[in-house]
This record gives C-alpha cells, structure tokens and sequence, in this order.
C-alpha cells in the first residue's frame, strides 16, 4: 500500500441522545471527561467529537475515537470493549445510554 498519511487501526464509536438545553455544558464535561482520557490513553491515535440538534429538546452526540488495537481499546475500557464506558455526571445530560458501542477495523490518523 502506498503510504498516504494512514494506518491500519480500531475505529471506536459511542453514540448517545442528551439534553439540548444543556449542550455546551455537555460537551465540556465529555472534553473534561471521557475525551480527555481518550487522548491521553496508550494506544489513542487521536479522536473527534461531533453534536447535531435533533429537535428543540435533544441532541445527539458521536464520539469516534482511533487505537492501535483492541488491546490498547481493553486497557482504556475494561475487557469487554463492546461495553459504552461512563463518568458520574452523564446521568444527568442523557437521555440515551447505550450500552454497547462499535468497532470497526479501519485506516485512520498515523503513518504505519
């Protein structure tokens, strides 16, 4: 493969419905939280957070994150890393709480 800019990785998907009244709240407390350690945990190639209005009372959140691996994924997650990982607070914004999140293997951020 030519080398492009990209490498062969784990793409981690987590997505949820929270409170449109508390949006910027919200996506401080996921940047303070769970995105500030994706990015510090071995193994993180970096991650993206994005938010869409839903409606005048909810809004969906969907963070993606890439890893070298599953097992860089188990040491940030536990071992079953289909579970959703959460902090104290998200009770109080979402509406949703998935429990499962998705994998994919993919090319993402890094050269291999």
């Amino acid at each position: 493969m030519t080398d492009i800019g990209l490498r062969r990785c784990v793409m981690r998907e987590w997505r949820a419905e929270f409170r449109r009244a508390f949006r910027d709240e919200y996506v401080q407390y996921v940047l303070d939280t769970g995105f500030g350690d994706y990015l510090k945990a071995p193994g993180n190639l970096g991650a993206t957070l994005a938010v869409r209005d839903l409606d005048a009372e909810r809004c969906e959140m969907v963070t993606l994150s890439w890893w070298t691996d599953r097992e860089a994924i188990k040491a940030f997650a536990g071992a079953d890393i289909s579970k959703a990982h959460y902090y104290p607070e998200d009770d109080r914004y979402l509406l949703t709480k998935p429990e499962g999140v998705q994998h994919y293997d993919c090319l993402g951020p890094g050269r291999s």
